[in-house]
């Protein structure tokens, strides 16, 4: 098998190549590819690596017939269609620290630079001026400083500032008074912030949520003479009602190193006298471009080698667990899934997913898995990242829960789709095995070709069974047996499976013996 192969559609590291190489993955520098040149290239590669400027919508995605994984070597997912790529199992990786330390230093550096005026300073004196009185500064010991995010860039915002004797104030609606009692910080509302603040600094994320979170209301509550800093994401402030503020005088200036749009089509705002901006430059750093490579790569490789934990953004369940304990129970999960799929003759409506005995951390993951068992039965290019949304998208609603009772088991993992249900164990440090069936108490190994029977508990029945399938010349290799006190009753056997032998032909044959109610085929690898 020929080894993945990995377009890198911006510039990345040599460090960062160095890895690829060193994982043994091909990869394809091609910086300067079009949009068209892009669309027609991509289906060639198993994995994508972009920065910010790409744009990996959905119609690329399409396009990338083969792709597994896309890794965005940054933070931010503004260019990423997270929710297409979820659609066709795509799994979205970054590099969610790499950069936060140059992201932090930038944003303390802009700030410095604008209170005392560093660059027009420079300019001037460059230009062979000596004009001290004209670039008296403003010191930012004393100041009160509002930041509206508490994520892992301002979190270490916090933690430099807090020398300079500042008071520091934040409003992060997901961060817990303890934490910012850890912090040093003050939390508030963000109107409280804007009031109190004589400077303001941005480190939220990106996306529709917040989008002007600061327009002209925001910016109108703010103190007079006070500045805004932003080196998170350009959208985050209204540009056209920044200009106004600073304009009438009531902000005193800005630091910015993001915009709306970038590159910008329209300058004034960068030109504005009160500006001081770089053109987004908070992760341009040597070490930084270092650290945002490799840890984008590395997870990257091991989503390829098929890693079902590796930190994505769109696991539909957490990152970092130890595959040691969880993949046995994720393989089980979804081989009991597989088989109650097979075993129903359409898709069901209702799939419920029952675990006890299962250690939290890895519960969520087995359900997962389990549904992508039963969805792969009637949907392809079902994986773990798109199981549960293309269960939503075939109609099929899916619920889970969580038991006391493991039935005289250790751990148990059931699932129910429509009227089908079978319930799977492990034994200690050996294979799965299905322990029972619509309720009935059985066992059996999954695997093989099986015959999936609902019979009535009446004689004759494994006797007429057995007769039909040795007039075909199918061997049964092994048989397994249930009965209830209502009647009904279960027989699951294993058959080899000689060429032309078995198929649909030979299920109806065995529906319409004697005292058979249904019959199906399961095939389980």
């Amino acid at each position: 098998m020929s080894a993945p192969r990995v377009l890198i559609a911006e510039p990345l590291s040599r460090t960062g190549l160095a890895v690829l190489s060193k994982e043994g993955l091909s990869a394809d520098v091609r910086t300067d590819l079009s949009r068209e040149a892009l669309l027609a290239a991509i289906g060639d590669y198993d994995a994508l690596v972009v920065r910010s400027a790409t744009q990996v919508d959905r119609e690329l995605l399409t396009a990338g017939k083969k792709l597994r994984v896309v890794g965005r070597a940054g933070v931010g997912l503004d260019n990423v269609d997270v929710k297409a790529a979820t659609e066709r199992g795509v799994l979205v990786v970054n590099a969610p620290s790499g950069n936060v330390v140059s992201a932090a230093e930038h944003a303390i550096a802009l700030l410095l630079a604008l209170l005392r005026k560093i660059p027009e300073a420079q300019a001037s004196l460059k230009a062979g001026e000596w004009k001290r009185t004209k670039f008296v500064g403003t010191e930012l010991q004393g100041k009160t400083v509002g930041l509206v995010g508490l994520g892992q860039v301002g979190t270490r915002v916090a933690a430099r500032l807090r020398p300079w004797q500042v008071t520091l104030l934040a409003f992060d609606p997901y961060v817990t008074p303890e934490r910012t009692a850890e912090l040093g910080v003050t939390p508030v509302s963000l109107d409280e912030l804007l009031a109190k603040s004589d400077i303001v600094s941005l480190h939220a994320p990106g996306g529709s949520e917040t989008k002007h979170l600061i327009g002209e209301r925001q910016l109108a509550a703010m103190k007079e003479g006070a500045i805004l800093v932003n080196c998170a994401r350009g959208p985050l402030v209204d540009e056209a009602a920044l200009v106004n503020a600073l304009d009438s005088g009531h902000l005193a200036g800005a630091a910015l190193d993001v915009f709306s749009v970038e590159p910008p089509k329209d300058f004034s705002l960068m030109k504005h006298p009160k500006v001081l901006c770089t053109p987004h430059l908070g992760a341009s750093t040597v070490e930084a471009q270092d650290r945002v490579a490799v840890e984008t790569v590395e997870m990257l490789a091991e989503a390829l080698k098929g890693s079902p934990f590796v930190a994505a953004v769109n696991l539909p369940f957490p990152s970092g667990g130890d595959p040691h304990a969880a993949l046995p129970w994720m393989r089980l999960a979804e081989t009991v899934g597989v088989f109650v799929g097979q075993a129903m003759p359409e898709a069901p409506k209702q799939l419920t997913v029952t675990l006890a005995g299962i250690p939290e951390a890895i519960r969520k993951a087995c359900v997962v898995a389990a549904v992508k068992g039963v969805v792969s039965t009637f949907a392809e290019g079902v994986n773990i990242v798109n199981a549960v949304s293309l269960a939503k998208l075939n109609g099929i609603s899916v619920s889970d829960s969580v038991r006391e009772d493991a039935g005289g088991y250790a751990s148990l993992v059931t699932v129910v789709a429509g009227d089908r249900s079978a319930s799977g164990t492990l034994f200690g440090d050996g294979p799965g095995r299905i322990v029972a069936l619509d309720g009935l108490s059985l066992e059996f190994s999954p695997e093989g070709t099986l015959l999936v029977i609902a019979n009535r508990d009446v004689p004759g029945v494994v006797g007429r069974i057995g007769t039909l399938l040795g007039s075909r010349g199918v061997n049964i290799s092994d048989l397994a047996l249930a009965r209830g006190r209502d009647g009904r009753a279960a027989a699951v056997v294993r058959i080899d499976r000689p060429d032309g032998a078995i198929g649909q032909d030979l299920v109806r044959a065995v529906s319409t013996l004697e005292g058979i109610d249904s019959a199906r085929l399961v095939t389980l690898g």
